[in-house]
C-alpha cells in the first residue's frame, strides 16, 4: 500500500499537486478491533486515542492534520470485512479488500460500499467442485473454516458437488481456537472415514494449526484439494514436515509482478534508526538480535548493528510468492486514486459553471463511491 501511495504522490499525471496520506492499523485479526477503528474513521475521531497498548498504528508523518477518511483498504479476511462493511456502508465509505473472497460480500443490499480486487468464492467453490469431478473423485470428505469464508464457500461447493454427482462423507467445521476435544473429533473422523480425498476450504491460519495436529497423529495417504487461502502459501508447505500435503491441488490467485515492489520492501533505510521502536522490534525479530540500549551497556549475545542484510534472509517478510496478494492491494490503492482524480476533474469543470465548493460539501463520499464503482475494481457475479 505504501509503495503505491509513494508512486501516486510522485506522479505528475495522477492527482497532480495532491498528496495522499494514510494510517495503517494492525487489528490482529480481531473483528471487534476492526469495527472500533472503522467507526472512529467514519466519524472522523482521533483513532489513535482509542487504540489500546496491544494495537499499533503507523501514520504518514506529513499528515498531521485530522482528515475525514475517503476509503479504507482491507480487511484480509471475510468476517472482519463483513463487520466493517456493515458499519461503514451507511456512510458510503468504500471498503476495498484484497483477500476477502466470501460470496456473501457481493450482496449490495447488505454491503453497499464493499469492493474488492479478488474474485468472489461464487466462482472458486464451483471451480473446486469441477476440479474434483474432473479427476473422477465422487466420494470425498470436507473440512471448512468455521466463519463466513469457510461456511459460505463450502455451502456452494456442496451444492455444486451434488449436482455433479459427488457425495460428501462428512463436512466438518474447524477454527484455530477450537478446544483439543474438537480437534480430536476431526482426527478420529478422518481416521474412521473411507474417503481418501479431503476438500479443505480453510484459511491459511486454520490450516497451519490443523496440519500440525495431523502430523502429530501421522495422518497421511490422503489427496488434499485446497482453496486459495492456503494452497499457494509457502509457509504451509514449510510447516508440513511429514509431507502430509504432498500432491495437494487447488486454485490459486494468478501470478503477478509489481515492478519495483520487492526492492521497496527490502529497503528499510527509512526505518533504520535504533530510536524507532518499530524498526528495533522488526530488526530484532528478523535477525534474532538485540540493540544495545546505551553505549555504556554491557555486551549482549547477538547484538544488532543495523547493517544486517535483509535480502539474505528467507522468511515471510521477504517471501515474494505472495506477490499476487500484494498486487491486489496495489490495484486497490490505484483504484482509489483514479476515482479521486475523476471526481476532482469533474469538480474543476463544474466550478466554472456554479458556486465554488457547492457539490463538494454535499456528496463527496457518494461521488467517490460512484467513481469507484464506475472504475470497476472487481466485477462481481
Amino acid at each position: 500500500m505504501l509503495f503505491a501511495i509513494e508512486e501516486i504522490n510522485n506522479s505528475t499525471e495522477l492527482l497532480p499537486g495532491i498528496t495522499l496520506g494514510y494510517k495503517v492499523y494492525d487489528t490482529c485479526g480481531s473483528i471487534a478491533r476492526s469495527v472500533k477503528v472503522a467507526l472512529n474513521l467514519a466519524s472522523g475521531s482521533d483513532t489513535e486515542s482509542v487504540m489500546s497498548d496491544t494495537e499499533s498504528v503507523i501514520s504518514k508523518d506529513a499528515c498531521t492534520k485530522p482528515a475525514q477518511v475517503q476509503a479504507i483498504m482491507g480487511e484480509t479476511s471475510s468476517s472482519p470485512s463483513s463487520a466493517i462493511a456493515t458499519v461503514i456502508g451507511p456512510f458510503s465509505i468504500p471498503l476495498i479488500s484484497h483477500f476477502s473472497t466470501c460470496a456473501c460480500l457481493s450482496d449490495k443490499t447488505k454491503y453497499p460500499s464493499f469492493l474488492r480486487t479478488i474474485p468472489s468464492d461464487y466462482f472458486q467453490s464451483r471451480a473446486l467442485a469441477q476440479l474434483v469431478k474432473h479427476f473422477g473423485w465422487t466420494w470425498v470428505g470436507a473440512i471448512r473454516t468455521n466463519d463466513d469464508y469457510g461456511n459460505n464457500g463450502m455451502a456452494t461447493f456442496t451444492e455444486t458437488a451434488q449436482q455433479l454427482g459427488i457425495c460428501l462423507e462428512y463436512s466438518e467445521p474447524f477454527f484455530r481456537t477450537d478446544p483439543p476435544d474438537k480437534i480430536q473429533k476431526i482426527i478420529d473422523l478422518i481416521k474412521a472415514s473411507t474417503s481418501k480425498v479431503i476438500v479443505a476450504f480453510l484459511s491459511h491460519m486454520d490450516m497451519d494449526v490443523l496440519i500440525k495436529e495431523l502430523s502429530n497423529h501421522n495422518i497421511s495417504g490422503y489427496q488434499w484439494v485446497g482453496s486459495e487461502s492456503w494452497i499457494f502459501d509457502s509457509q504451509i508447505a514449510e510447516t508440513d514436515k511429514t509431507h502430509i500435503l504432498d500432491g495437494a491441488i487447488g486454485l490459486s490467485i494468478p501470478k503477478a509482478h509489481v515492478s519495483g515492489l520487492q526492492e521497496f520492501m527490502l529497503d528499510v533505510t527509512p526505518l533504520n534508526s535504533s530510536n524507532n521502536d518499530l524498526f528495533t522490534e522488526f530488526w530484532g525479530a528478523m535477525f534474532s538480535c538485540e540493540f544495545k540500549r546505551s553505549s555504556s551497556a554491557t555486551e549482549i549475545q547477538g547484538e544488532c548493528t543495523g547493517r544486517e542484510d535483509v535480502a539474505g534472509v528467507k522468511n515471510s517478510f521477504t517471501d515474494m510468492s505472495l506477490m499476487p496478494i500484494f498486487n491486489n492491494i496495489y490495484k486497490g490503492v490505484y483504484a482509489v486514486a483514479h476515482a479521486l482524480h475523476m471526481i476532482l476533474r469533474f469538480q474543476c469543470r463544474f466550478a466554472v459553471k456554479s458556486a465554488p465548493q457547492e457539490p463538494v460539501r454535499s456528496s463527496k463520499k457518494e461521488n467517490l463511491f460512484a467513481a469507484m464503482t464506475a472504475f470497476d475494481v472487481q466485477k462481481e457475479k
